[in-house]
Parts: C-alpha cells; sequence; structure tokens
C-alpha cells in the first residue's frame, strides 16, 4: 500500500470520529460535558498540524487537519452558544 493512501485512510478515520460529537451537540443545544479547555488545545495543536502539513506539502495531513479543524471547530461554537444548558 502507498504511503499516500495509508496517509489517506488514517486522516479519513481519525476525522470522521468528531462527526458524532458535532451532531450531539448541535442536536441537543448541549454542550455541557464538553471540556472547553480540552478544545481550545485541540484546534490550536490542530492548526499546528496544518502549518505542519504545508510545510512538509504534504497534502492528507493538511487535508484532514482542515476538516477536523472545521469539525473542532463546530463543537467549540457549539459549546460557546450552548454551554451548560
Amino acid at each position: 500500500m502507498p504511503t499516500e493512501v495509508l496517509g489517506y485512510l488514517a486522516a479519513t478515520g481519525t476525522t470522521i470520529a468528531f462527526l458524532p460529537q458535532v451532531i450531539r451537540v448541535w442536536k441537543t443545544r448541549s454542550a455541557e460535558d464538553i471540556s472547553l479547555s480540552m478544545y481550545l488545545l485541540f484546534v490550536a495543536g490542530v492548526a499546528l498540524w496544518i502549518a505542519y502539513g504545508l510545510a512538509i506539502h504534504s497534502v492528507p495531513v493538511v487535508a484532514a487537519n482542515c476538516v477536523t479543524l472545521v469539525l473542532a471547530g463546530a463543537v467549540l461554537v457549539g459549546k460557546f452558544r450552548f454551554g451548560g444548558r
């Protein structure tokens, strides 16, 4: 299996893992159990992964982390918007 394919498979798996959390936060309109500090740190880390992916010209790293940033950002927005309700 080419390395690039392995990268896309890994990226798809870890990125899709955020979908259930995003759906739950927005469907229930509640983010009470979401750790704000964890998601702030995570979003910062994902942004750094994007910078790293750009630096090494890795499409799988950049693509997966851009999607992950959007999904994690949606949870973070939900946390600010719905908080502990």
